[in-house]
């Protein structure tokens, strides 16, 4: 009896742990995709043959000037989807498809940002806490989560001051910790104080990521993969590390030529994210719920914070905003990673999702995207410039 109570206890002692464990991942009811809007079935078909022939009449599809896949939807529904190229360029065997999982580079931070806002709603963290209290010995105090999410923090860009430090490592690829390390030990000159000014930096989602596994006890690839991908099913989006080698597709220069892994392939949170043109629709689908986070937090995550240089161009936290002066917004992110180039942009007041992923260097990736946005609403007499 005694040995009977006693391997309930125990039994009783793991689930409990398990339970919370599982409990620092948020959210935990099952997800229901939001419906269909209305879409009468001329209207898109119209539409369709629309995106298709802008699509034919662009230089981004240039036979071999593309090597990715392109998804374009409104309310869920799909318009336009093409995949052209090949998995392994030079040897052309294996044909690329929905499900070959691409880099997506800087729009990788639109899924940390979320993870982050996901901590706050459930009290785990404070868009206020400071940088300092989760790194010992950090040199730069006064730095809020706020101040990385919207690039506000003015802190210097490890992808430059990493590289002729690289040097010093003994082993072929750093890490968010190695990179952290190097910071508090070195002490790189930062560009400005907290909160006077935008600058674009990898360094604040790196460190948000790192965050993230401090307050979680997960790895940042695990905690996207249990609290978004599985929770979207997003079954060919991953964190990537190196058991991932054989699934990631790899990326090829402007010529076709293979683009080696190099020593900032490991470090993640900016950057790092693989996943297809259909997960991207799912992740934009669940933007317009409240079950990753509440309305609250989106409408933060998608509010402009830096308006000391006037223009149309701002950024959220997590992503990029167009403001035009008719009123009109746009939501997206763009990326660029060795010879990946993504672009990922949300029409919110007509439900458009435009989607374009290459693995073959291509800058009209960017271009070819924006200017889609006039197709749909008043957007290209204002719309200039695109941000990677």
């Amino acid at each position: 009896m005694r040995l009977t109570l006693v391997c309930f206890f125990v039994l009783m002692t793991f689930l409990i742990a398990c339970s919370l464990k599982e409990s620092s991942i948020s959210p935990a009811l099952p997800y229901i995709p939001p419906p269909l809007s209305k879409l009468e079935q001329w209207k898109k078909n119209k539409l369709s043959k629309q995106i298709q022939a802008y699509f034919q009449e662009s230089l981004l599809l240039y036979p071999g000037a593309f090597n990715g896949g392109i998804l374009v939807a409104k309310g869920g529904h799909v318009l336009y989807e093409n995949y052209q190229g090949f998995k392994d360029l030079p040897q052309k065997k294996d044909p690329l498809d929905e499900s070959a999982s691409l880099h997506i580079a800087s729009t990788s931070k639109t899924f940390t940002a979320i993870a982050i806002l996901q901590l706050i709603q459930d009290n785990k963290l404070s868009l206020t806490d400071k940088i300092e209290s989760f790194f010992k010995a950090w040199p730069y105090p006064g730095i809020t989560i706020r101040d990385l999410l919207n690039h506000r923090s003015g802190l210097p860009n490890y992808v430059y001051f990493m590289e002729p430090a690289v040097t010093n490592f003994t082993k072929e690829a750093v890490t968010n910790t190695d990179v952290i390390n190097y910071i508090i030990q070195n002490k790189p000159p930062r560009h400005a104080a907290p909160n006077t000014h935008f600058e674009y930096c990898n360094t604040n989602y790196l460190l948000l990521a790192s965050v993230l596994e401090k307050v979680t006890g997960l790895s940042y690839p695990t905690y996207l993969q249990k609290a978004i991908f599985n929770f979207l099913g997003m079954k060919n989006s991953f964190v990537f590390q190196p058991a991932d080698s054989n699934r990631a597709t790899l990326s090829y220069d402007y010529a076709g030529r293979s683009w080696p892994f190099d020593h900032l392939d490991l470090t993640y949170g900016d950057k790092n994210i693989y996943s297809t043109p259909r997960d991207l629709l799912k992740w934009d689908q669940a933007l317009y719920t409240q079950q990753l986070v509440g309305d609250s937090l989106l409408k933060a995550a998608f509010t402009p914070y830096s308006f000391e240089r006037p223009g149309q161009n701002n950024y959220g936290l997590g992503f990029r905003l167009k403001l035009l002066r008719n009123g009109k917004k746009v939501v997206y992110h763009f990326g660029r990673w060795h010879g990946n180039n993504a672009a990922f942009a949300r029409l919110t007041d007509e439900k458009v999702t435009i989607i374009i992923l290459g693995n073959k260097f291509n800058r009209q990736i960017y271009s070819t995207a924006t200017r889609l946005y006039g197709l749909f609403g008043p957007y290209n007499n204002e719309f200039l410039g695109e941000d990677e």
